[in-house]
């Protein structure tokens, strides 16, 4: 079963995308840090928010760039899972990142993959925008995806 699928069916259940987030959370551990709720996933779009807790935050009682960057991470893979071609495979290779303001709240990051090509081998720039509560844009990343096709 592929990531959309298992995505689709949990969330139709009642807490189905606090499921499918914990069992995301169990393949790749490092992502519990932050608490993430997959809130969308389809192929060229994906939508994780996470809460401002004190546990991901800085000195400066804001949002630590890290839980972004994270945060960041988490959403752009499950795009790229869910949109490349069945049988190929992934990687990230590189993240450039800008921390546009301070994370005072509860954020989103959302991935849109809709205008990349996806067929073709090669590293693939996937677009990740965090926004606060107030639509704010406060955080953008470009990650790098090597993607394999395996034939």
């Amino acid at each position: 079963m592929n990531v959309v699928s298992l995505y689709n069916r949990l969330s139709r259940l009642p807490m189905g995308k606090t499921l499918f987030s914990r069992a995301v959370c169990q393949t790749a551990p490092y992502f519990s840090s932050i608490s993430p709720t997959v809130e969308t996933l389809a192929p060229g779009r994906c939508v994780v928010t996470m809460k401002k807790r004190r546990k991901v935050t800085n000195h400066l009682k804001t949002v630590h760039a890290i839980a972004m960057c994270n945060m960041a991470e988490l959403a752009g893979g499950l795009l790229t899972d869910a949109s490349i071609p069945k049988g190929a495979r992934w990687i990230p290779s590189g993240m450039t990142v800008k921390y546009l303001k301070k994370a005072k709240t509860d954020l989103t990051a959302t991935a849109d993959g809709s205008s990349l090509d996806w067929s073709e081998e090669g590293t693939v720039r996937v677009p990740v925008s965090v926004t606060d509560t107030s639509g704010q844009e406060v955080f953008h990343a470009l990650i790098d995806m090597n993607i394999k096709h395996t034939r």
